[in-house]
């Protein structure tokens, strides 16, 4: 098809052009970065916290009333959460991957204070964490009985003479794989040395990443924490968390009514609890380009409605001098994917660079050209759909609109 032609009709009709390209550029800057930033929560969402998701329940517990025999009453609370028929074990800490809150620290390989260090969630952690929470040990050993000490909080801490550490941690810390049996400084000039090695530990952190605190950076510590306020994790048969959950509630007011347990949930619901604004920028986000869309199209077709009522006389001579429904289709057709792939372009370098002004100045990820690419498809396809109505009707108008047309 001769471009000539189109192009000088456009010249004619440039404000009303320039418009919808202008609409066009807007819509791909917004949806490619878009898709983008919702690809990128959707990864986030999905990432493994290295438990045993579908098979544990977690309760916060907090003791009220006298102090002194915390260890015992949180002992005792073990031993009737074991009971429970379908429990496999349960084990209490300070906090757990994805809790919310919990501790971090520093992380070295000189006892130098001064030298730089990873940071890392800090998990107490006796015997019994890592069935219970279903890490993977890919190197080394668990810890013995003997190893763990009481943690209490408010007191006097020095770090431990053995550690676990994720595999991110201690791929951070060696680079060359020496990590195992190797020494770590971990918030102090007391070394201690790495016995083991699970493959994932999340932080108890889901919005709190960085370059320099990613999600996987954790260090497990031989310790029972002991406090009023503790958390249990509760590993069950599979199928039994969500069953077991309120049984565990009740046994454990039948052993005292001196406490609060809160946060008494699967941990299904923990990750969709601390992932809900992820899943709320997402359908907020989503939402946003389909009324974009939407209002792309209808302007789309609005215009070319307009044009078209406007060239009834021009069409109906085409008609009458032989050109077929067809060639008045593809004409429009043409037309409007010179527009739309003026804008699309325009839009592609607007969305690279509102990408590196949302890196830069939000810290969010850059926007693969992929995306881009992408979002420009999606909406010159659209326009393509959107102008084929008001092109059927233009196809449809008789030769004798050349006569009653203006």
């Amino acid at each position: 098809m001769d471009l000539l032609p189109i192009l000088r009709s456009l010249a004619r009709r440039k404000t009303g052009a320039l418009l919808i390209a202008l609409q066009v550029a807007l819509t791909v800057a917004i949806l490619s970065n878009s898709i983008a930033v919702v690809q990128q929560r959707l990864l986030h969402m999905r990432r493994a916290t290295g438990l045993n998701e579908a098979d544990i329940f977690t309760l916060g517990n907090q003791f009220a009333g006298a102090t002194t025999d915390l260890s015992a009453r949180i002992q005792a609370d073990l031993v009737q959460l074991r009971a429970i028929r379908g429990v496999v074990d349960a084990v209490a800490g300070q906090s757990f991957p994805l809790r919310g809150y919990g501790g971090s620290t520093g992380v070295r390989r000189t006892s130098d204070p001064q030298a730089a260090s990873l940071n890392a969630a800090e998990y107490a952690a006796p015997e019994r964490v890592l069935d219970t929470w279903g890490l993977r040990l890919v190197a080394g050993r668990n810890f013995t009985h003997t190893e763990i000490r009481e943690r209490r909080l408010g007191t006097d801490w020095t770090a431990p003479a053995v550690a676990i550490v994720s595999q991110a941690l201690a791929r951070a810390l060696f680079p060359k794989g020496d990590a195992l049996g190797g020494e770590i400084y971990i918030a102090g000039t007391t070394p201690s040395r790495i016995v083991g090695i699970v493959a994932r530990a999340q932080t108890p952190w889901a919005a709190h990443e960085s370059a320099g605190f990613p999600a996987e950076y954790s260090v497990l510590e031989p310790l029972q924490w002991v406090s009023t306020n503790v958390a249990y994790v509760v590993r069950t048969r599979p199928g039994l968390s969500a069953s077991l959950l309120p049984v565990a509630q009740r046994q454990l007011y039948a052993l005292s009514h001196a406490r609060v347990i809160s946060e008494a949930q699967t941990f299904a619901d923990t990750r969709a609890e601390q992932y809900r604004d992820d899943r709320s920028l997402g359908l907020i986000l989503a939402v946003v380009c389909a009324l974009l869309l939407t209002v792309t199209a209808f302007g789309i077709i609005a215009l070319t409605t307009y044009w078209v009522a406007q060239r009834q006389r021009q069409i109906g001579m085409r008609r009458a001098l032989g050109a077929r429904r067809i060639n008045i289709i593809q004409y429009l057709h043409t037309e409007n994917l010179l527009i739309a792939g003026g804008g699309a372009a325009i839009g592609v370098a607007l969305a690279m660079a509102g990408n590196v002004w949302l890196a830069t100045s939000l810290e969010m990820g850059r926007t693969g050209v992929g995306y881009i690419c992408l979002g420009a498809t999606i909406v010159v396809a659209l326009s393509q759909v959107a102008v084929t109505w008001p092109a059927l009707r233009a196809a449809c108008l008789p030769p004798a609109a050349a006569i009653r047309g203006r």
